[in-house]
């Protein structure tokens, strides 16, 4: 008979890329956490011990041969069953022993995420400084562009209910996905908390797989693909301005001249003027098209997003 926490089925995914010094202790400390849940270890192509000593801790080892943190993600939303799904690196740097708290606030508050914001512990050099800018910088223009409400929209520790997992579309590859993750809930509007968690250096003999400058790129290339896609009708209409300003720019000169002197002397600068008053025309009627199709899009997701039930205490009424 299956264990559950609290009447849910919680099941613990760990997408992993050689992690063979840490991933056996990461196993065990969760299910010391969460003695209920069942736990998968996700290897990506690891070219160590990292399969055979998380399956000797006790987890169940699934492989994903197409690297990328963001083509595991996808992998384990659609392959795990669970009412609840707890998420971290497996890297034994977050703090595993308050997975309870995390999982507690999303069952008792009815929400779809809680993210494990990270603290770091013991003397604060964990975080070298342009990682820690970078993700206070990317935080940021997450939220001014898609709404406020995280300060670590970074962090890999992260707890899901099943109706958001089931309603993730995932199309990132690499480690934008946690990019994606965030702006998916404040897209849906879905309930989401944080929870600031302790973090802590990576352990003796293992070494980050992230690079600052490289991954930084992704995720800012990321949330400008999201940008396009989910604010098209903006963007648009930010191309159309600037665009017929050219124009006006260009055109409004030729136009006094003719008046003045019924003359058109610059009839190519006169052409472009005209070209590009047109490309803003049509880049406002793409704005307007391409906004009802977002609207259309989001409300598919909003309803396959609420086809599936929410969790909540068992004790609780509907």
């Amino acid at each position: 008979m299956n264990k559950t926490y609290r009447g849910h089925k919680v099941a613990v995914v760990l997408p992993c890329y050689n992690e063979e010094v840490a991933i056996a202790d990461v196993v065990r400390a969760f299910g010391k956490a969460v003695p209920e849940a069942k736990i998968f270890v996700f290897d990506n192509a690891s070219t160590d011990e990292t399969a055979a000593r998380a399956k000797s801790a006790g987890a169940t080892i699934i492989k994903v041969p197409i690297r990328g943190k963001g083509n595991v993600v996808r992998r384990i939303f659609a392959d795990i069953e669970a009412d609840i799904y707890v998420m971290a690196d497996g890297d034994g740097t977050y703090e595993i022993a308050a997975t309870p708290v995390l999982i507690d606030a999303l069952i008792d508050e009815r929400l779809d995420m809680v993210v494990g914001s990270r603290k770091p512990a013991g003397d604060g050099q964990i975080y070298r400084f342009g990682r820690t800018f970078g993700n206070r910088l990317l935080t940021g223009t997450v939220a001014r562009i898609f709404g406020d409400g995280f300060t670590d929209m970074l962090s890999g520790f992260r707890v899901f209910s099943r109706r958001y997992v089931k309603s993730f579309p995932a199309l990132s590859k690499g480690f934008e996905i946690e990019t994606e993750l965030t702006i998916h809930a404040l897209e849906l509007r879905a309930p989401y908390a944080e929870i600031e968690t302790a973090y802590s250096a990576r352990p003796e003999g293992s070494t980050s797989k992230l690079s600052t400058f490289k991954d930084g790129a992704r995720i800012a290339k990321a949330i400008l693909r999201l940008l396009i896609r989910e604010r098209p009708r903006q963007v648009n209409l930010l191309l159309a301005f600037s665009m017929g300003l050219a124009s006006l720019v260009l055109g409004l000169p030729i136009v006094v001249e003719f008046m003045q002197t019924g003359l058109v002397p610059r009839f190519p600068t006169a052409f472009l003027a005209g070209f590009i008053m047109l490309g803003a025309m049509l880049m406002a009627i793409t704005a307007v098209i391409l906004d009802s199709v977002v609207t259309g899009r989001s409300e598919a997701k909003r309803l396959t997003y609420l086809s599936v039930p929410g969790v909540r205490a068992k004790d609780q009424k509907s």
